[in-house]
């Protein structure tokens, strides 16, 4: 639901139709002075516990009379007055009230658009658009939009960039896709509970507590100890499950598009060409069934995550699928650190590995939990040799490459001439790859 206005040139011709967010936004806007007031009640709680006592009933309920209708008031004016638009190279955003803002999002700096779905969000039927731009810190979102308007408007914002003309962009809706795969729940659960996290909190809970209550005996420091660990058990087991909960994986002309979510849900694009790194992340109790977790890192996004468990050849097919023209070397293309690494990281240097086909960069690292990195040749933006003391006394360096995503994959505990002779021909691959890369496009 939009309330539409019209700017209009000195002519009198109309220029450009500004829309209004969702009618139940001023109800989530409505929250930002409780959230001050709870924020000053977080940081100085014997403050705000004095300043209470003081408060008389009567005190009280004039100061919620006056506070709940200046709520009320700062999310209908702040909704009011914040229009968007979209015009023929960009999306524009304009809010404020006293301080205008106008946000000029250009549409070809666009690398993701995401449909979010909080639960209290599905219950009134709106969502969340979230947008990917390169140089933006975080993303530029449009909260709230009716559930079919987002869709249809993130259609719209990607047929814009794929090349479509204005006139006709509304019209050519989403993009087909093709689901590739879909992660069972009891897959899921039995990936995460076959993870070292959650075990690794409890066990240090379990060791730790006891000896803090045997010290202080105060069960306010057990407490205080106690919930994070046991939250940071909850959150890397339930906490992942419920975000995870029905990954499904699909290919379409305008990416992969991903969907998952139990009480949030999501909607997101992997951009094709925006790839620059992807891992395949083996935990040691997955080994033996097989699967693997894929992670990748893109140019001016925050998805980080492809596939949260699948088979190792489904995985490697979808590396295929990000990375056109990339596969995943063999266990047996791998060349690990010579012996003489072992004096500068000790057990550890067997699992580093390094490999380079005519397509990519690769490196090993890790023994209970292995990742694998894979960078393409015409992503690395720069190639770094560092050699430390130690390393120098044992004949050995490592190998850094530089990805437009801000990461970095190391070829660690290479032979020196090696790593020097690395170097050179790492950066001859980057430049022609670079030449030869196809544009980044939206669409195929």
């Amino acid at each position: 639901m939009t309330a539409p206005g019209v700017q209009e040139d000195v002519s009198g011709r109309p220029l450009v139709t500004e829309r209004r967010l969702h009618p139940v936004t001023p109800l989530r806007r409505a929250w930002a002075p409780v959230a001050v007031l709870m924020g000053w009640v977080v940081h100085d709680p014997d403050g705000a516990q004095r300043q209470l006592t003081r408060l008389t009933t009567t005190t009280l309920l004039v100061g919620l009379a006056v506070l709940i209708p200046a709520a009320a008031l700062y999310g209908f004016l702040s909704w009011w007055f914040t229009h968007f638009a979209v015009t023929e190279g960009e999306l524009r955003v304009r809010t404020g009230l006293v301080f205008r803002r106008t946000a000029h999002i250009r549409l070809e700096r666009i690398q993701a658009i995401d449909v979010t779905q909080p639960l209290l969000a599905r219950v009134a039927g709106v969502a969340k658009l979230k947008l990917d731009v390169v140089g933006a810190d975080k993303k530029d979102e449009l909260a709230f939009l009716g559930a079919g308007e987002a869709r249809a408007l993130r259609a719209e914002l990607l047929a814009r960039a794929a090349g479509f003309a204005p006139e006709t962009a509304h019209e050519v809706g989403e993009a087909p896709s093709r689901q590739m795969l879909r992660v069972p729940p009891r897959v899921l659960a039995v990936s995460l509970l076959l993870t070292g996290a959650p075990w690794a909190w409890l066990l240090v809970a379990s060791v730790a507590l006891p000896l803090l209550w045997i010290a202080t005996h105060s069960l306010w420091t057990v407490l205080a100890a106690g919930v994070p660990m046991l939250g940071a058990a909850g959150a890397s087991s339930v906490g992942r499950f419920v975000a995870e909960y029905d990954w499904t994986l699909a290919e379409s002309p305008d990416g992969l598009r991903i969907d998952h979510g139990l009480l949030d849900q999501a909607h997101e694009t992997v951009p094709p060409g925006r790839v620059q790194t992807v891992r395949l992340v083996e935990p040691l109790l997955w080994r033996r069934r097989g699967w693997v977790r894929v992670e990748l890192d893109v140019a001016g996004s925050s998805n980080s995550l492809l596939l949260p468990v699948a088979p190792r050849a489904m995985a490697e097919s979808v590396v295929a699928r990000v990375l056109p023209g990339v596969t995943v070397p063999p266990p047996e293309a791998f060349s690990r650190p010579p012996r003489g690494a072992r004096w500068c990281v000790p057990v550890w240097w067997r699992g580093y590995g390094f490999a380079v086909t005519d397509a990519v960069f690769a490196a090993r690292r890790g023994l209970l939990r292995r990742t694998l990195a894979l960078v393409p040749h015409a992503k690395v933006q720069s190639v770094r040799l560092a050699q430390g003391p130690w390393q120098r006394t044992h004949g050995v360096a490592d190998v850094h490459v530089d990805t437009g995503a801000g990461g970095t994959v190391t070829a660690r505990l290479r032979p020196a001439d090696e790593a020097t002779d690395l170097l050179h021909a790492q950066a001859e691959r980057s430049r022609t790859g670079r030449r030869d890369a196809p544009p980044d496009r939206w669409m195929a």
